[in-house]
This record gives structure tokens, C-alpha cells and sequence, in this order.
């Protein structure tokens, strides 16, 4: 991939790779990095090279804690790079448990070392079902060939319920919310070091109105990442379908004074260049509005 420099370029560093391995040694930075971008069904082919075909997974690296925001088909290669840097202790954060957010789960290389810690978490089932039953249920047979069981890492599994505060890690704030999606799915917001992230997919907007539970996780925040499967001339078209936006994601981001917003869970059949259609229109009318691709990084300082 090319490297790619985000607006505004003073609140930013962003840099791309082609998925190996990157250096995550600064204790008072927090990076944030795109595993995948894509919604609904991974995608491959020449038309979707420059933006990727996994579906979405998202690593936080709060100083030396990491935490990973779904575990869509992004996760396997994120595995990779995890297992190659020694990386012992890893929260993994579930939005929901659509196909497209968990496939990747039972490929994800830490689950399987022995000397490492993988603590699964869940919300958007509260009262009905637990986040250990969650993944109990997808890896079996004949769905799967094998059980958690076989996972030689020492997995741990905690529940929440939308609107609760988690520490997962030292200094860690991650608040949490509802959003509007068929099943459920949690919307989060990464406090860290006086930076402000917060990751926000699969939901649908009400035309005219600006959701205050997304408002409230995007205060103030140096980025978000949002929910753009569709464009406005789309929604109606997908009413029901638990999705927003690019146009959306500009709004919120301009009501809730954010510096930056960028667009993830890409449809499978938005091509390079219709997405490159997207990025200059959304550019020009904010310009902290950026397309998320596969291996893109951005870095911020703590203040």
C-alpha cells in the first residue's frame, strides 16, 4: 500500500503497511490500527485492493495494554503480528456477534498460546445470553471442527451491560453504549492518556435526527470510526438493514465537536473506486473525514 497522510495533518500521524509487523514500543502513544474495514462478507479481486477485503477488527494500543474491537476476518492477520512480538495479555472487545464480526475468532493465533491471556468481552446480549455461551456456540461442530476447548491460552470472559464504564487495563477508560442494530451491538469509547477514541459500528440513523447515544461516545474524541456501509441516496433503500452513512458520520462528527471521523464497515460491493468517490466528497465538505483501509495506523501522543 501507498503511505497516506491524513487531514488534518497536525492532529495526526497516519501510516500504512501491507499487514507485517509495525513497532508499537512507545509507552505514551496511543496507535490506533485498521485490521479490517469491511462489512457483512470478507472480498477479494482487483477491485478491492487499495481498501482491503477483511471484515472489521480494530487493535487499540493504549502505551503497552491492547485491546482489539471485534474479531471479523482482520483479526487473523492482527494474530500474526501479536504472536511474532511476544504479546502476552490481550482484551478483545465484542460490538456484536454477527458472522461478520466474528469469523475470525477461532483463527486468532493468542487464543492458542499457552502462556497468554485473552480476556473476551460482551454486552449486546445482556440478560440473554453470556459471553462465554456466545462463543461456545459458534465454535462447535459442525459450525466448527472443535471446541474453546482446544484453546491452550487462558481465556477469560466477562459480561456487561450498554452504558456500563470498564477498566480492562491500567489507566483505561472504556464507556459504552447502545446502538441501533438488529440483535444489538455496543457502541465504545477509549479514554487513554488524555486522547479520546471511540469505535462505533453497525447502527442505523433515523433521517433528521443525530443519535445522543453516539453523540455522547464522540465528544470531543481526536477520531472515530463509523459506521458508512451506505450513502444518504441509500438508507431508504436498506431501511432496517442496521446501518449508516458517510454523510451521517460528518454530521455527528461536526454536533459532537470531534476532530476527526473515519468511515469503516464498507459494503462488499463498494469498489476502490467508489470509495476514493467517497473519501475526496467527505474531505471536502469536513476535513477530518477519511475512508479507513486495511493496515492503516494513526498515532497519537498523550497529552
Amino acid at each position: 500500500m501507498n503511505m497516506l497522510e491524513l487531514p488534518p495533518r497536525s492532529l495526526m500521524k497516519t501510516d500504512l503497511s501491507d499487514g507485517g509487523s509495525a513497532i508499537w514500543s512507545a509507552s505514551e502513544t496511543l496507535y490506533v490500527r485498521a485490521w479490517g474495514t469491511r462489512g457483512s462478507v470478507p472480498v477479494s479481486g482487483p477491485s478491492f485492493q487499495r481498501y482491503g477485503g477483511n471484515t472489521v477488527c480494530v487493535e487499540m494500543r493504549c502505551g503497552d495494554s491492547v485491546l482489539i474491537f471485534d474479531a471479523g476476518s482482520g483479526i487473523v492477520p492482527a494474530g500474526k503480528v501479536l504472536k511474532a512480538e511476544g504479546c502476552k495479555q490481550v482484551q478483545l472487545l465484542f460490538s456484536h456477534c454477527h458472522y461478520d464480526h466474528i469469523i475470525g475468532l477461532p483463527y486468532f493465533a493468542p487464543i492458542y498460546d499457552p502462556e497468554a491471556t485473552v480476556t473476551i468481552s460482551s454486552g449486546h446480549l445482556a440478560g440473554k445470553m453470556s459471553t462465554s455461551e456466545m462463543i461456545d456456540q459458534f465454535m462447535q461442530p459442525p459450525w466448527f471442527p472443535v471446541t474453546p476447548k482446544t484453546c491452550r491460552s487462558q481465556i477469560n470472559y466477562r459480561d456487561f451491560r450498554a452504558g456500563d464504564v470498564l477498566a480492562p487495563c491500567p489507566d483505561v477508560v472504556v464507556k459504552t453504549c447502545q446502538l441501533d442494530h438488529p440483535g444489538g451491538a455496543i457502541g465504545y469509547r477509549v479514554e487513554w492518556g488524555g486522547r479520546i477514541v471511540a469505535f462505533i459500528t453497525d447502527t442505523e440513523h433515523t433521517p433528521g435526527t443525530l443519535d445522543p447515544n453516539v453523540l455522547a461516545l464522540i465528544e470531543n474524541a481526536d477520531v472515530f470510526l463509523y459506521d458508512a456501509s451506505y450513502t444518504d441516496e441509500e438508507m431508504e433503500k436498506y431501511k432496517g438493514f442496521g446501518h449508516s452513512s458517510w454523510q451521517q458520520g460528518i454530521r455527528l462528527a461536526r454536533a459532537a465537536n470531534a476532530k476527526s471521523v473515519g468511515f469503516l464497515h464498507h459494503s462488499p460491493w463498494r469498489t476502490d473506486h467508489e470509495l476514493d468517490k467517497m473519501g475526496r466528497a467527505a474531505s471536502e465538505e469536513f476535513a477530518g473525514a477519511f475512508v479507513a483501509r486495511d493496515g492503516q495506523t494513526m498515532r497519537f501522543q498523550a497529552i
